[in-house]
């Protein structure tokens, strides 16, 4: 993970997304012949899984335990540098666009994720501390009205966990809740990917259901005070 060339290719797939290598090659700038070395060695190492399709082999991360490493060692690489003597660079994406909301394998980060978060505790909808994280009965109403499919893919994964966000050194929702949290955001243009990158932008439909269902006025604001997101009820959305 060391080798700089490795290591973009890791981040390129942190959007949770399968590429080629070749598509690989392009994002980590390097020609076809050395990601194709740096691919095998990712696999060998059991970071990266590939699966072949027709004449097409994508690679993507091996599991949510992957990408999850790969965002704790971003957010300690980042306090490193940010308790230097003379800091370079503050920590973080330098992007203000993957600052503001980013995937986090499979989850919503960046201040969108962590205000998503921050919502959703205040609301009593979920219980985050000593590094492990809870789903509330409300939690269970909350996501159900929402219209969010809690069983889609999850395979014995863990419900409901705190991921410390590389950017805003606070917590975000990962686990199943914030897997299903971000596929249901994508999928009703809450949110759009954008290309050749982690960043998420955010639509206007996006703003508009973020601030009637957590009380976000904005991917860079805070959450409304607790009192103003308790009294808040979702309606079914479809």
């Amino acid at each position: 993970m060391g080798d700089p060339t490795r290591a973009n290719i890791l981040l390129a797939l942190m959007d949770g997304q399968a590429r080629t290598a070749k598509e690989l090659a392009f994002l980590a700038r390097v020609g076809a012949p050395a990601a194709s070395a740096h691919l095998a060695k990712l696999v060998d190492g059991g970071l990266l899984t590939a699966v072949a399709q027709g004449r097409h082999r994508y690679y993507r991360i091996a599991s949510p335990d992957i990408g999850r490493m790969i965002e704790v060692m971003l957010g300690f690489a980042g306090t490193i540098a940010s308790s230097a003597a003379r800091p370079l660079r503050r920590a973080g994406p330098a992007d203000e666009r993957m600052r503001a909301a980013r995937t986090c394998y499979d989850h919503i980060a960046g201040r969108l994720g962590v205000a998503i978060a921050d919502a959703m505790q205040g609301a009593g909808h979920v219980v985050l501390e000593d590094g492990a994280g809870r789903l509330t009965s409300s939690g269970h109403v909350f996501l159900l009205r929402l219209g969010v499919d809690l069983d889609e893919g999850r395979s014995g994964r863990i419900l409901c966990r705190p991921c410390l966000d590389w950017s805003e050194r606070r917590f975000h929702l990962a686990g199943q809740v914030g897997k299903a949290l971000c596929n249901h955001c994508l999928r009703l243009g809450w949110v759009e990917r954008t290309r050749d990158s982690r960043a998420l932008a955010i639509t206007p439909t996006g703003q508009a259901a973020f601030q009637t269902f957590f009380g976000i006025a904005a991917c860079d604001a805070d959450p409304q005070p607790a009192e103003h997101r308790a009294e808040a009820t979702p309606s079914p959305v479809t």
